[in-house]
């Protein structure tokens, strides 16, 4: 396994903790989680009308490639009940690619790092507890100093 990917979580439908939990065990063995951030939850993003989320973020290793991890994120959500809703909405299970290694990725199909990561909190407070000194390769500014300019508002431990 030689990429390093952090992928984030969210779920807001549902029993959110097992939602979480679920989609985490169906990652292996094809995406081997190396660390799990603590879980957080958020006030919901860009359409305010819906339930608090739960969001964590991982770091894993992986053999496959940018599109094929995309394809897995996606057959593991469908799998665990997801179904086509409209942008921001409340979702059952959601697993976005951050980052993939160091690479800058734009294709209709997928951009690494994910376009929006450095406007929302609720990635990079999970982010910056696992992986503080990572560089944005597209803006060249660590995940902490992204996750300090975001700040914290909306957003609080899960006791769970």
């Amino acid at each position: 396994m030689n990429h390093i990917v952090y992928i984030a979580l969210g779920s807001n439908l549902g029993q959110r903790m097992e939602n979480l939990r679920s989609a985490t065990a169906w990652l292996e063995p094809q995406i081997h989680v190396v660390v799990k951030s603590a879980v957080y939850e958020t006030e919901p993003w860009g359409y305010a009308d819906q339930p608090a989320f739960l969001n964590m973020a991982l770091r894993a290793e992986t053999d496959l490639s940018p599109s094929a991890l995309l394809a897995g994120l996606k057959e593991i959500e469908s799998s665990l009940g997801r179904t086509p809703s409209f942008r921001n909405g409340p979702r059952l299970i959601d697993l976005d690619i951050i980052f993939y290694d160091d690479i800058l990725l734009d294709s209709l199909a997928l951009t690494i790092p994910h376009p929006r990561l450095h406007e929302r909190a609720f990635v990079l407070i999970p982010l910056a507890e696992i992986a503080p000194g990572f560089i944005h390769p597209g803006i060249g500014l660590s995940v902490e100093q992204l996750a300090a300019n975001v700040g914290k508002k909306g957003i609080k431990l899960f006791p769970g």
